[in-house]
């Protein structure tokens, strides 16, 4: 499950960097975000897990980060 979580990622964020239409991006966020909170919410992936996945499919798609944060202050930013 968490490898299709990465393939749709990958997606969104290609999306995203081509400049898609908003109604075909807000599908595609719209999935992702449905999916991710079914294995929350199944039990099947922690929060942790999923802001990691999510973090390392940013850095794979966009590059570095311009600075580094820790798992607490993104909960900080969430919450």
């Amino acid at each position: 499950m968490l490898t299709e979580l990465s393939r749709v990622l990958r997606e969104v964020l290609a999306l995203q960097n081509a400049g898609a239409a908003h109604p075909k991006l807000a599908r595609a966020q719209g999935f992702v975000d449905g999916y991710m909170r079914a294995l929350l919410e199944s039990g099947a992936a922690t929060q942790r897990e999923l802001l990691t996945l999510v973090a390392e499919e940013r850095r794979r798609t966009n590059g570095p980060a311009t600075a580094e944060s820790t798992f607490e202050a993104i909960v900080d930013a969430v919450a």
